[in-house]
């Protein structure tokens, strides 16, 4: 390992991702380059803490170079997000990519990549679903048990950092990406969990910490938060610079109501199939606040972040009106160390720090870049101190 990869959102940064670096590099990376969300999180939502802030602190505890994972494929399922993270890491010209997982085997989840990426793992698939699967989750755990009976493989996928692990792996072999994948367990408080763990301990979800900010006081997060990264969080809330949740339910739903309106409705949304836009449609004329549009959305069959990914791509008008490239075609450079520069030379795509310079390289640029702006917009009106529009295209990168 000489030029590892991290894929991240940092959403916010803490312990349990400074130790993910340090492990990287007693695992002897030499650089590390992270490619982080940029303007929508997985969640379907806006990150808490706008991108400067972000990739500073991920460079102050041990990253060299952050890079944009570009708002669409940030907002993804984990197929999607995994390939466009791999496909950066690999165009930046990383050889490693170090990722945590609840089983961190590299053999076992090599394996089970290559069963989802095989030849027969779609028509185990086909006949899971007739057989009465629940969603597509157990759809597919139940293909890779027929596929590889015995237990071990399947049960991977029953956990969510196992499940991104293994859409890396997939991903990796995909797209014949020169990485060697290096699982590392996962420390700490687990995926999800919504209450911290005792502060001297050190550590918590990302869920947890954006749960105290939410109450009122950034320095409750100070216990889970690197030495040199503290600073970082009060000087942001006292500028106003964070999201609101109140002001993002409200813009989103506005956005929704009036896309409602507009002749064809919600088709040509990505990722509606099965009459999906005529029940994302009722839920906005019904619900009066963002949560409740959630909920009336969500069944066994759709999953709530499914569902809360949908909505902000109907807000945004990704798809149709808003056309988005099968991988991102650019490096958008956040920020990074004066000293490793130098490795934007071995990027295989067009790398900047400039979004504005990316947008006129290609089409596929200027179409990824528009995505991106509609998403950073919409960032930085939900905030306490709203910012105007485009601030993604003049934004100065974040050099130490």
């Amino acid at each position: 390992m000489n030029y590892a990869a991290v894929i991240a959102e940092y959403n916010p940064f803490h312990n349990g991702h400074a130790w993910q670096l340090e492990q990287a590099r007693a695992l002897g990376a030499g650089r590390i380059a992270v490619f982080m969300s940029c303007g929508l999180t997985q969640r379907g939502s806006l990150p808490l803490l706008p991108e400067p802030v972000r990739a500073k602190a991920a460079l102050l505890s041990g990253a060299d170079l952050v890079f944009a994972l570009p708002a669409p494929y940030a907002c993804a399922g984990a197929e999607l997000f995994a390939r466009a993270g791999v496909a950066l890491a690999a165009a930046a010209g990383c050889d490693s990519l170090v990722f945590g997982a609840e089983d961190p085997d590299p053999a076992l989840l090599m394996t089970a990549a290559k069963l989802l990426a095989g030849p027969d793992y779609p028509a185990a698939l086909h006949r899971a679903l007739e057989k009465g699967a629940r969603n597509f989750a157990q759809a597919r755990q139940m293909a890779v048990e027929n596929l590889c009976p015995g237990g071990a493989v399947s049960r991977l996928l029953d956990k969510p950092n196992n499940n991104l692990a293994v859409e890396y792996c997939k991903a990796i072999v995909e797209l014949k990406a020169p990485l060697t994948p290096c699982p590392l367990p996962r420390r700490g408080a687990q995926h999800g969990e919504t209450r911290p763990g005792p502060a001297d301990a050190g550590f918590a979800s990302a869920s947890a910490l954006r749960a105290l900010w939410n109450e009122g006081s950034a320095g409750a997060l100070a216990a889970y938060l690197p030495e040199g990264v503290l600073p970082l969080y009060p000087e942001a809330r006292q500028a106003g610079e964070f999201t609101d949740p109140a002001a993002e339910s409200l813009a989103l739903l506005s956005l929704l109501r009036m896309r409602a309106h507009q002749p064809g409705g919600f088709g040509g949304v990505r990722g509606l199939s099965e009459g999906l836009e005529h029940r994302l449609a009722d839920g906005v004329r019904q619900a009066v606040s963002l949560g409740q549009l959630w909920d009336l959305l969500t069944t066994v069959r759709y999953p709530r972040a499914r569902m809360r990914r949908l909505c902000m791509d109907a807000a945004l008008g990704y798809g149709e009106a808003l056309p988005i490239p099968p991988l991102p075609p650019y490096l958008h450079l956040l920020g990074g160390r004066r000293a490793a520069l130098g490795l934007l030379g071995r990027a295989s795509l067009p790398a900047s720090p400039s979004l504005a310079k990316l947008a006129r390289e290609t089409p596929a640029c200027a179409a990824c870049a528009r995505a991106q702006g509609s998403a950073s917009d919409l960032a930085a009106l939900c905030r306490p101190r709203p910012a105007p529009m485009g601030l993604c295209f003049t934004q100065k990168p974040v050099l130490l």
